[in-house]
């Protein structure tokens, strides 16, 4: 027996809520019956029917109206029959303007052909793709349409780095249509849905869990799941027996879903402990929480024999939807006859005698392009579709989901919390998430097939140089047990003779997993296979004989130092010559005398301090300044040209010329030969291949001139291999220019998840040192060839800043000695003479010495008189060198 208490907390309830309808009431208004078509046995059914009610009670009370919107319930009994046939009823014989639903996708394909046929407009969440307005003119969409979620879930995988991803979907209108544009959407960072599997609403427990066991067995264990909750019940339930719902794997699961978790039972959300879904959010305000206690009352009211279903966005959509209606139905008015027939009968299921709507098309267009402020937020129809805004991020933990995150287009991953103005988000971009198994670490995203099979790695079969396949297999056997999976290796050799470019394509036909060997990265290869970063040093090298060549080159002595950098030290000779002359021509005799013996004590001076042979004597300090910078650019210039010349010579003696014409070696079977014949011009006659090291030893050993070759090009593993190994190895070097290249990696099928792990596993190996000791073991110590990478010649780039200082000083002791040499004269500078004296006297200052400046007087006799302090060859130095001046 109920409690009398309840039931009188209804009776008033109802009463009050009666006597604020009748404050809306209007006898006069024009009553407009609306269709709704629901699962009315459902809980989601049970609350949208509750929210119509009051959408269009909460419409009237308190309003002027001219019309009066009449809801008509109709229950489809969650089946594609009954709902065709409740739409029937409604419009032939209750003559609806409209309908509301239904819910389901499949239910909505059948309804929405006949709303067409009639004009009459279809208000239905169905979510699928395969519905659309666009297609369907009297159609409108009152939810969010599946594929608008893929973005959010898009952008969930990238954030953890998931490459690949299984879709697991429902088998019916509703589930087919959001894989491709998830998948496009993936592509966006990378990912994308490696397969893909159906799942009927009818399979049977057995069929789920065979379906289940192909998924267990393989790589991928992110799984984006899009089911109706019933499927989905025992879906999650068959997962958690199976063992899939433990640590290691990522579920995420899409609206409507994520959207009805409270309406899942115990036993199914305890199967689904660590879950992330995506729902469409719906801001909090205190209307939503206001209508939300209106609501539970109401509920209560409606359906007082269970509990009360928590409120959900669909629940909300259904209340504006309702509204949006009524408004419009406000705004067409109600016309009578409703319809117009033009076939007679009895029978309430003649698609025939149903006729057209006479104000559906008013009353469509309204509603395909309405814009209002509703309970779910922005209710916005554009094109008969409600536009999508943001979707909340939920995990699965304890007895519901948890907000973790929110996703919009504008501002992608936002963590709650975070300011969506101007999408100032956190470096995480989502709060903690407690995954399944309970833990807090994020599922890498796949993991090695559980089956127990083998991992199938194959080998090259080659004649020679085995010892890098045994290099190889040592090297991948000590990344492989430092990975987290269990699986055994299995080798598997390749055909004999068969090219490396063959075997790496095998791949592709799944015959083998990965291919373990001295198989060098290229461009070509790496379209058939995905490869780890090198596990060697990279590089094309050639080998050389170290016999000397007796062909001397004249004039080998000019090439350290360019054509440019010759004239320079040229020109600097000169210059410091001329500035030494200036600064000791007034002081020094040993600068002064005869014109021709100046001109040449300045060549003499300045290219003596190349051997540093100058005896003459210096007296300004001014000049001693000069020549220390000097003497030191003169070391550096000797040293730097010694060293180059030194190396230039002895390479002429390690390194024969080697032409596009000459006999050249390189290893069967490898790219080096297309290398050198594309890139280095050779001619493929004069190419020979070899197999193993001791026919390399042979071929270089012989020359070309009797049967061998005159260099061997290869990878510069088997170059230092010939070096370290070869009895004839002190006879060779390498030399030339190392042509690089991408070096040995191990190539894995496309997108195989365990390239990024075997990767990180080569690197740390590098660290340890451990992989120096494998190449110890199998192939030996790196050989010190001599490499001579260039003979570049020094030029004057090398050298700028040397003759930057030697000039800014030479400079510098020059305006110093002409400051004071002008300072000396200053009595001449000041008279009245005109220009041309003063210069002419400047002249004679400068020639006949630093003890006799001249008066202005003296300045304009033409005559040259000996001074002073220059001494008999200063006076006759200065009216031989200056008699024309008069």
């Amino acid at each position: 027996m109920k409690n009398p208490h309840f039931l009188w907390f209804h009776t008033i309830l109802f009463m009050s809520f009666y006597i604020s309808q009748s404050t809306g009431f209007n006898s006069t208004a024009a009553k407009a019956d609306i269709g709704v078509i629901l699962d009315l046995d459902t809980p989601l059914g049970k609350v949208c029917r509750t929210c119509i009610s009051m959408a269009v009670e909460d419409f009237y009370a308190n309003r002027d109206h001219t019309t009066t919107t009449v809801p008509h319930f109709r229950d489809s009994k969650s089946d594609v029959i009954a709902a065709a046939y409740a739409a029937i009823d409604l419009m032939k014989n209750t003559q609806v303007m409209a309908i509301l639903g239904p819910q389901n996708s499949n239910q909505a394909d059948f309804v929405i052909n006949m709303g067409d046929r009639a004009k009459i407009p279809i208000i239905s969440p169905a979510m699928s793709p395969s519905l659309s307005p666009q297609d369907s003119p009297f159609f409108i969409r009152s939810a969010w349409p599946s594929f608008s979620q893929s973005k959010a879930i898009a952008a969930i995988i990238e954030k953890h780095n998931w490459w690949k991803v299984v879709f697991v979907y429902e088998d019916s209108g509703f589930g087919r249509g959001l894989v491709p544009f998830l998948d496009e959407d993936m592509l966006e960072s990378n990912a994308h849905v490696s397969y893909q599997t159906a799942i009927s609403p009818t399979a049977t427990d057995d069929q789920i869990a065979r379906e289940l066991d192909k998924l267990m067995k393989m790589q991928t264990r992110v799984f984006v799941v899009d089911m109706l909750p019933d499927l989905a019940s025992r879906f999650f339930k068959l997962a958690k027996e199976a063992g899939m719902m433990g640590e290691g794997y990522a579920w995420i699961v899409s609206d409507p879903l994520a959207s009805l978790l409270d309406l899942m039972d115990s036993k199914t959300v305890e199967a689904m402990q660590g879950v992330l879904g995506v729902k469409a959010r719906v801001q909090e305000s205190e209307e939503v929480a206001n209508f939300t206690k209106r609501y539970n009352n109401r509920f209560r009211y409606d359906n007082p024999d269970m509990d009360v279903v928590k409120l959900n966005v669909f629940g909300l959509w259904a209340y504006d939807s309702m509204t949006s209606i009524a408004d419009s139905i406000e705004r067409a008015g109600v016309t009578s006859p409703r319809f117009n027939r033009s076939v007679d009968g009895e029978n309430s299921t003649d698609l025939e005698a149903i006729g057209t709507s006479s104000t559906g098309s008013l009353l469509n267009g309204l509603m395909k392009n309405h814009a209002s402020k509703g309970l779910s937020g922005d209710f916005n129809v554009s094109n008969g579709q409600l536009q999508p805004s943001a979707f909340e991020v939920v995990n699965v933990h304890g007895e519901s989901g948890v907000t973790v995150g929110f996703w919009s287009e504008r501002c992608g991953l936002l963590k709650p919390g975070d300011s969506e103005d101007g999408c100032v988000r956190n470096t995480e971009n989502l709060d903690l998430i407690v995954w399944p198994g309970k833990t807090g670490d994020a599922p890498r995203g796949w993991e090695f097939p559980t089956s127990g099979k083998a991992l199938k790695v194959g080998i090259p079969a080659k004649g020679g140089f085995l010892e890098f396949v045994e290099f190889a297999k040592n090297v991948f056997e000590e990344v492989w047990n430092k990975t987290p999976y269990a699986a055994p290796i299995e080798y598997i050799r390749s055909d004999d003779g068969e090219e490396y470019d063959g075997f790496v394509k095998k791949l592709d036909l799944k015959v083998i997993d990965v291919v373990v060997g001295d198989v060098t990265i290229t461009e070509e290869r790496s379209e058939w296979a995905d490869f780890t970063i090198p596990y060697t040093e990279s590089g094309i090298a050639m080998v050389v004989r170290t016999e000397p060549d007796d062909k001397k080159n004249a004039w080998i002595f000019m090439k350290p130092l360019t054509g440019g950098l010759w004239i320079t030290i040229g020109a600097f000779f000169v210059f410091t010559g001329v500035v030494v002359w200036i600064l000791e021509h007034r002081i020094n005799e040993e600068f002064q005398g005869p014109r021709h013996k100046q001109i040449g004590m300045i060549f003499w001076f300045s290219f003596s301090t190349l051997v540093f042979a100058h005896k003459e004597k210096v007296s300004s300090n001014l000049t001693r300044f000069v020549l220390i910078v000097w003497v030191f650019v003169v070391l550096v210039l000797t040293s730097s040209y010694t060293a180059n010349l030194t190396s230039m010579l002895t390479v002429e003696q390690l390194n024969p010329e080697i032409n596009a014409g000459d006999c050249v070696g390189y290893q069967k079977g490898s790219f080096v030969g297309g290398f050198l014949i594309d890139d280095m011009n050779f001619d493929k006659s004069n190419l020979r291949s070899y197999s193993t090291l001791e026919e390399f030893d042979d071929a270089l050993s012989k020359g070309c001139s009797n049967g061998g070759v005159d260099a061997i090009y290869d990878e510069m593993p088997y170059i230092n291999l010939l070096l370290s190994k070869s009895k004839n190895s002190h006879k060779y070097k390498m030399i030339g220019p190392t042509y690089p290249n991408s070096g040995f990696g191990f190539a894995f099928t496309r997108g195989s998840p365990l390239v990024s792990d075997v990767s990180r596993g080569i690197v740390k190996l590098t660290a340890s040192k451990e992989i120096s000791r494998i190449s110890e073991k199998w192939v030996g110590e790196a050989s010190n060839g001599t490499r001579n990478t260039s003979n570049n010649s020094l030029d004057v780039a090398s050298f700028e800043g040397l003759f930057l200082i030697a000039g800014l000083s030479s400079t510098l002791a020059l305006l110093i000695f002409s400051f004071n040499f002008l300072h000396e004269n200053r009595l001449l500078l000041t008279s009245t003479d005109s220009t041309m004296e003063k210069l002419r006297g400047l002249a004679r200052a400068f020639v006949m010495g630093k003890d006799k400046p001249l008066s202005p007087k003296a300045s304009t006799s033409r005559q040259v008189r000996g001074g002073g302090g220059g001494g008999g060859s200063s006076a006759a130095m200065g009216s031989f060198s200056w008699k024309k001046l008069g």
